[in-house]
């Protein structure tokens, strides 16, 4: 596996220039953001993944988390790494002042995760995951539970966990069984008894936090049927006494690790509470609200799991480019020079190298406009914080596909050579499989573009963002065609396609806005410099315009196909 080199450049430039953090800096909330700050920590965090994370990618992957007697151990060098990751404050960068954090941009905590999982994307699991969890605590905790809980969770000391899905319970949340019964005498009177299994919970027992908070969604007595009836409970792995000490050990305990294709550095954990009658835990937010607070968590992970396509893909990129680099192979196709020439001299590896580099740059363009809007949403700006909504599934979904596609470009770059585990190819491919899986499916993403973004602020959030890729693309003849295209199927969704029709022109439609908007960020890119800009950002914008856009016009049709031809033969016809 080759070294990990930063890209600190490209960063800066989609930091700059898609999230605007020039003008974030000129917000009262966000005047610490000034450049010389916002290149420090760029950078400073890009050779701290370098330095620390990175040479434990591979030994991570061998290696593995176990699970040890109840306890679960992590690889060599995880310990130390993240404590020097805890004690440089990096954990702390978008945390809220009052509970120690610096209260900076979104857009530079994305910055942060995007290194650290370029770097490691399974080590970079644990940091994810307590983010939501401080995310979900900030807006929906109580004072209490906000002064006990997110001092720590801000610093990194504690970790922080998200516990929804069950056996039975996958996408249908509404399906769980976790109960959580109110105590009403003893110590605990206040607080509930949670009993329950999760499984799939990512970094649920580890040590190298002091505590782990687990989120965990539940159903009180009595409690709606469905959705409408989850309640969302703070369960901490320790009781935390008044005095911010850590007490007793709770009623909680990892059950198992699951065995996973990818990720094998990031325990998977099957998680079981209330084993023995008395794990307590305390409401969070109102009762039969959990889901909308949990959302808050939700949303938050999506945005960072979309992130990890970029990421997986940077890492791709590099090793495929190093190889390539420096594999010779055949005389160049189409020279009199029969002499034998680095790979990367042959027009189809090229095609390949440069496609790679087009969606990575083109995610993280997307990524970083994304974040921006957040942050603007932060800053009271409505019109902002919708057109992050109408965002986030374009970026989880479009975003994690592209690291899995070119993580298997890398692959083929490799040859045999990215078959075998020797040169960590194969580990890219393996960790990048999940993202499109968990934090809801790509095709749940696509179903929320379809259904709930839609209709959001009665269809002008979508439409807004459509006209402004029509409008600022002028000269770009196929990515106007393709605003348009996706304007028109919008329309035809909104006002004429049944519920099955839009879900089943789900999937397509939702990576033509994502590559929409991801190639109209790539031209505000190019078109920022001050002359040209550098031959290798042209060529990579150049070929996300000429060739994946004109691609992602020809998912028109099936965008709109409907839902029929999917039902033309029953489960039983097609099983044979």
């Amino acid at each position: 596996m080759t070294s990990f080199t930063p890209a600190t450049t490209d960063q800066l430039l989609a930091i700059r220039v898609n999230a605007g953090i020039d003008e974030l800096a000129r917000s009262e909330h966000f005047a610490a953001a000034e450049p010389d700050l916002v290149e420090a920590i760029v950078s400073g965090i890009g050779e701290f993944a370098a330095g620390e994370f990175a040479p434990l990618n591979q030994i991570g992957d061998i290696e593995g988390a176990r699970l040890e007697n109840g306890i679960v151990r992590v690889p060599a060098g995880f310990t130390e790494a993240y404590r020097h990751y805890v004690a440089q404050g990096w954990n702390a960068i978008a945390g809220p002042t009052e509970f120690g954090g610096q209260g900076l941009p979104f857009t530079l905590a994305c910055n942060v995760l995007e290194n650290l999982g370029t770097a490691n994307m399974a080590f970079t699991l644990l940091p994810i995951l307590s983010v939501g969890a401080i995310e979900a605590l900030a807006h929906h905790g109580s004072a209490v539970q906000q002064s006990t809980y997110l001092p720590r969770l801000v610093s990194g000391e504690w970790s922080g966990t998200m516990n929804l899905t069950e056996p039975q319970a996958g996408s249908d949340v509404g399906a769980l069984r976790t109960t959580a019964e109110p105590i009403t005498e003893g110590e605990h009177a206040g607080k509930y008894r949670i009993a329950g299994q999760k499984i799939y919970i990512t970094w649920g027992e580890h040590e190298l936090a002091s505590n782990i908070i687990h989120l965990v969604l539940a159903r009180l007595p009595g409690a709606p049927e469905g959705s409408r009836g989850i309640s969302l409970f703070v369960v901490p792995k320790y009781h935390v006494n008044a005095d911010g000490t850590l007490g007793p050990r709770n009623d909680l305990r990892a059950v198992s690790l699951e065995h996973k294709l990818g990720i094998n550095a990031s325990p998977t954990c099957v998680m079981s509470f209330g084993d023995n009658g008395e794990c307590i835990g305390e409401l969070v937010g109102a009762e039969n609200r959990g889901l909308a607070a949990m959302f808050t968590m939700m949303n938050n992970a999506r945005i960072n799991v979309g992130n990890q396509g970029v990421q997986i893909g940077e890492r791709a990129t590099q090793q495929a480019l190093h190889y390539a680099r420096e594999r010779v192979q055949s005389a160049r196709a189409g020279t009199t020079d029969r002499t034998p020439v680095p790979i990367i001299e042959h027009p189809d590896v090229r095609r390949m190298l440069l496609r790679m580099k087009a969606l990575t740059e083109g995610a993280r363009a997307l990524l970083y406009f994304t974040a921006g809007q957040v942050d603007r949403g932060t800053l009271g700006q409505a019109e902002a914080s919708a057109r992050a909504e109408v965002l986030v599934p374009l970026l989880k979904a479009w975003g994690t596909d592209i690291g899995v596609e070119v993580a298997s470009l890398g692959v083929q770059v490799h040859g045999g050579m990215g078959f075998v585990e020797e040169t960590g190819a194969a580990q890219h491919y393996r960790d990048a499989r999940i993202a499109p899986i968990y934090e809801g499916t790509n095709g749940i993403q696509a179903a929320d573009l379809v259904t709930r973004k839609l209709g959001l602020e009665d269809g002008a959030a979508l439409i807004s963002l459509i006209a402004d890729i029509e409008r600022e693309a002028a000269g770009e003849e196929a990515l106007q065609a393709l605003a348009v295209r996706c304007g028109d199927l919008a329309q035809w969704m909104r006002s004429i396609a049944s519920l099955d029709d839009r879900l089943a022109g789900s999937v397509p439609f939702c990576t033509m806005m994502a590559i929409a908007v991801a190639g109209w960020q790539l031209l505000r890119q190019l078109r920022s410099f001050d002359g040209e800009a550098p031959l290798a950002k042209q060529a990579s914008v150049r070929f996300f315009l000429d060739r994946i856009v004109p691609e992602a016009l020809g998912l028109s049709a099936s965008a709109s196909a409907g839902a029929a031809g999917l039902y033309a033969a029953s489960a039983t016809q097609l099983a044979g």
